[in-house]
Parts: C-alpha cells; structure tokens; sequence
C-alpha cells in the first residue's frame, strides 16, 4: 500500500490544458479526483473517463464558494491534496492595465487560491498530512513587459506558498510551487495571437520567439507541468516545502 493509496485531490482548472494533464497523472498515480472548472462540455466527459467529479463552478463566486466546497467534500471526502492550477493571463501596457484588468487577474489567480487554502489547509494539519500545489509562473520569479498585472498577480501567489510553508511547516502539510515558462497550451496559443496581431509576425515567428525565451528552445509540455506536480505528492517529498520551482528549461535561475 502507498502513502497515497485513497487520497483525495482537487485540482482547479482541470478542463484542459496543464489542469487536464495533471489531473490525467494523479488518476493514473491512483488518487481520487474532485475537478473543477467552468467548461461542462470539456470537464464532465474527463470527469467520465477517469471516474472522477467534475464540478462547475467559477472560482471567481466567492459567494457559492462555502456551499460549493461542501459539496464536494460530500461527494469525495476530505480534500488531502490541493493544486490550484486555474489561472487567467492578459496582456496590456501599463497605461491600458486598468482596475477591471486587475481585479479579474487577482480574482483567478490569487483570491481562489488564498480562500482554497484557507478552507483546505487548517484540516489538512489536523489530520496530520496534505499537499498543496500552486501552479504558478516564472513570471511570478522575474518579469515580463505588459504583462503587469498577471506578473503581479504570480509573485503573489509565489509569496502566499512561501507564508503557508512558514506557517505550516510542522504539520505534515508542504506546501510549494510549480512555476512552469512557457507551456504549449492555449494560453500560449492567445499569447501567440497577440504577438501577431500586434507586430505583423507570421505564427511561426511568434512561436518560435517564445521558444527561444528559454535556453532549451522550445515550449514545455503540459505532461512535463504534471510531472513536476505529482512529484511532490509522495512521501519521499516531505522535505520539498515553501519552493518555487521553476520549468522553464533553465530560463530564470532562482
């Protein structure tokens, strides 16, 4: 029997993309799965496929929040493993970065994860064991131009896992982040998109300048994201608490 062996995990943002990878890695690793996300067509014939939940929910409804959580937890049990992974990304100079784009950046990507941890981690210490997985950025490590809200809103989340694994380092909890470059997903596709539509670049120059941020060439794999998540779900990964690991193929080394 592993440590793992009937451990229960969300992961947010499971629709496609790295949420859909990682999700794939931790039924396969044999955990049960709770998934959330805001797309049914896409999420609940995953949900199907791995015999997992699929919840529709937008993590931005700090409303149903409390309701929807219990909900789950009826449905799967106590939540032992957390990876926040949903998350937004926009593009604007600082002058076009106005309030809407900062509160609809902030909402996805740092105030799920704060109320999430704020929910899930204090019983995971009572019980005495749990694992919470921030899929961050490298752009929460350095940063990138006209990307100032969503850089922001990574080094936020970078400095939440880092307070957590603080605060809960005696608990059997760890805490940590996975900080992937750029991932070949569809979020990388709509950056592609705005490369072209504003420099006049063919996609393949687009891409291809993307590729050559990272001194391997070329995008990681959303495999490569879930990978690096399941990897700090075993026992053996007691001791990997309060990182912010980049995957980025070497790009920034912090």
């Amino acid at each position: 029997m592993t440590d793992h062996a009937g451990r229960v995990a969300l992961v947010t943002g499971a629709s496609r993309g790295i949420g859909e990878a990682v999700a794939r890695r931790l039924a396969r690793e044999g955990l049960k799965l709770a998934l959330t996300g805001r797309d049914r067509s896409a999420l609940e014939p995953l949900a199907r496929e791995l015999g997992a939940t699929a919840v529709i929910y937008d993590l931005t409804d700090a409303g149903a929040f409390v309701e929807t959580l219990a909900s789950i937890e009826v449905a799967v049990g106590p939540i032992d493993v957390l990876v926040n992974n949903a998350g937004i990304a926009e593009s604007a100079t600082l002058e076009d970065t106005d309030d809407a784009l900062i509160e609809r950046t902030f909402a996805v990507n740092v105030m799920s994860v704060f109320r999430l941890c704020r929910a899930l981690v204090p019983p995971m210490a009572k019980r005495g064991w749990g694992r919470v997985i921030n899929v961050a950025s490298n752009a929460g490590l350095t940063g990138y131009a006209y990307t100032s809200a969503y850089c922001a809103s990574k080094h936020a989340v970078v400095g939440l896992t880092r307070a957590l694994a603080a605060e809960f380092a005696r608990t059997g909890v760890t805490v940590n982040a996975i900080c992937p470059g750029f991932v070949d997903t569809d979020m990388t596709v709509r950056a592609i998109d705005r490369i072209v539509a504003k420099t006049g670049r063919t996609r393949e120059q687009a891409r291809a300048a993307l590729e050559a941020q990272s001194p391997q060439r070329r995008l990681v794999t959303v495999d490569e994201v879930a990978h690096a998540v399941w990897s700090l779900v075993p026992h053996e990964a007691r001791g990997i608490h309060g990182q912010a690991i980049a995957l980025d193929g070497g790009q920034v080394l912090a």
